[in-house]
């Protein structure tokens, strides 16, 4: 499939016109400049034609190991796997000494370009736009990314480049993303620089998410399709998130969003702690948000390689998650080193093993012959003198595990009867670390008359 990279210096549109190209809301797109730092990826579509869309950072020109220079090698990584790259100047700016430098690096290298004079659905652009043909890669196109102009010279210029035998999908095809589609999601979250980057390119054995000593380097999230033992992942890297107090600037709630967002659209949920300063109230707050959301949930002990009395600080996580999360006991619980690769073999294995629980149905006659048990050894509380009895119950759904408990007095029993039912049924039936929802029915009286 054809790969397209869009490229250009920051604010000129980038994200602007991956989200048009894609045809949805998936880049964070803001007027702050360098808002996109990592490269992100989608499947787009002009008229018939289907390919690849990379988003990339802007280019900003930087020392050795700074963050801009770390910025433009994942741009150049963008460029390798491109078939042409499309080079966005803001034409209302004109073309800047910044637009004219990268230029000339991208001639040097010999990419396939095409150039883009972004902004043009007013007059104040025209100046821009002729300012453009002196890049030296050839007629620049005329495009509107916000009000989408532009966009059939771009389909015919795309289509004129490169050889699009088998690229051309039949009038109202969807493009294929069979990864996307059929693989297991599995998002990456936790607080501000506890590694959730550096362990994404240590699965996947690349240096594909930007990492660095910077705080809040990632700012929207960033999906990358691996493949583990035969299954296509989806890892999505997150914003790191802060406390909601401290959350003021517009883009840094914008980026707390897209973070939720990723959990709620996950079906396994990596919740990475800094493992030399242990479980902090705002990883406890991530945690209850994402089994609020009924995702599965697992959490990796990052820079334990660093942890020097390893037993005294597991024994203390342990009974903080016993204490502070009850409602998924069990928890699995991976300590591990994203930078030495130490124990990162058994972070896998547990994520397997959680979904394979989320997913987890237990049969109608099992489940009421536990509840007959259950019951018996720890009757509901009495109400006015009188034994509440609990009638019936079935799971309803999976992902999470969903059940639905049917008595004669519903608003009658007790949080506290639901929660010793919940954890007896996660014991007797094997769903450590995984939401439980209970749901109380009315039964239906059997005397009454039918309609």
């Amino acid at each position: 499939m054809l790969t397209v990279a869009i490229i250009g210096r920051p604010n000129v549109g980038k994200s602007t016109l991956f989200n048009r190209l894609v045809g949805r809301r998936q880049a964070l797109v803001h007027d702050t400049p360098g808002v996109t730092r990592d490269r992100r990826e989608g499947a787009g579509r002009l008229a018939a034609l289907n390919f690849r869309v990379i988003d990339t950072a802007g280019l900003e020109e930087g020392e050795d190991d700074s963050l801009e220079e770390r910025m433009w090698q994942q741009t150049e990584a963008a460029l390798e796997e491109a078939d042409v790259a499309l080079l966005l100047i803001d034409a209302r700016a004109g073309v800047t000494p910044v637009d004219q430098h990268f230029a000339q690096r991208l001639r040097r290298r010999g990419d396939r370009v095409l150039t883009l004079a972004n902004k043009c659905e007013g007059r104040a652009a025209e100046a821009g736009y002729y300012e453009a043909f002196a890049l030296g890669l050839g007629e620049p196109i005329a495009i509107s990314a916000e009000h989408g102009e532009g966009l059939t010279e771009l389909h015919d210029a795309l289509a004129a480049v490169v050889d699009t035998e088998g690229e051309v999908a039949e009038e109202g095809e969807a493009a294929d993303d069979e990864s996307i589609q059929s693989g297991l999601t599995l998002a990456v979250v936790g607080r501000p620089n506890v590694g959730k980057s550096t362990l994404i390119n240590r699965l996947i054995g690349s240096q594909r998410l930007l990492t660095g000593p910077e705080t809040g380097i990632t700012r929207d999230a960033i999906a990358v399709t691996w493949e583990s033992a035969g299954r296509t992942i989806e890892l999505v890297d997150t914003a790191g998130l802060r406390r909601k107090a401290r959350v003021q600037e517009k883009l840094e709630q914008m980026s707390t969003a897209d973070t939720v967002r990723a959990i709620r659209m996950a079906q396994v949920v990596v919740l990475v702690i800094d493992g030399t300063q242990g479980l902090e109230k705002q990883d406890l707050t991530i945690a209850d948000l994402t089994v609020r959301e009924g995702r599965a949930l697992l959490l990796a002990v990052n820079k334990w390689d660093l942890v020097d009395d390893r037993s005294p600080a597991r024994r203390a996580l342990d009974e903080r998650l016993e204490i502070s999360l009850p409602q998924v006991r069990g928890l699995p619980v991976v300590p591990l080193s994203a930078l030495t690769g130490e124990r990162l073999d058994r972070l896998m294995p547990a994520v397997n093993a959680a979904y394979e629980v989320w997913n987890r149905r237990v049969p109608t006659g099992e489940l009421n012959r536990w509840l007959a048990e259950a019951q018996e050894r720890h009757p509901p509380p009495a109400q006015r003198g009188r034994h509440q009895r609990l009638r019936y119950m079935t799971q309803v759904k999976a992902r999470p595990p969903t059940f639905v408990l049917f008595t004669g007095r519903p608003q009658a029993l007790p949080e506290s009867y639901s929660r010793y039912l919940i954890n007896d049924l996660r014991q007797v039936f094997d769903f450590p670390g995984s939401p439980i929802r209970l749901n109380l029915r009315k039964g239906r009286n059997p005397y009454a008359p039918k309609d």
